[in-house]
């Protein structure tokens, strides 16, 4: 059986946790930041994980992970 391709966008953004959920960064925090309140990028620095309607297609883009 020949080895499955990991998806190179999937494996720069997506990571597993030991449970088996998926972290992911989150957005809106590249540019634009003097209107952003130190609340908010606080915030935005903390994990997000992806929705459970999506984890299964994530997995599949990272079979060894």
């Amino acid at each position: 059986m020949p080895k499955i391709k990991t998806h190179s966008g999937a494996k720069k953004r997506f990571a597993l946790t030991k449970n088996g959920k998926v972290k992911r960064g989150k957005a809106f925090r590249s540019h634009i930041l003097t209107k952003k309140t130190t609340k908010r990028m606080r915030g935005l620095r903390k994990p997000g994980y992806v929705d459970e309607t999506n984890e299964a297609n994530v997995k599949k883009m990272l079979p060894y992970a």
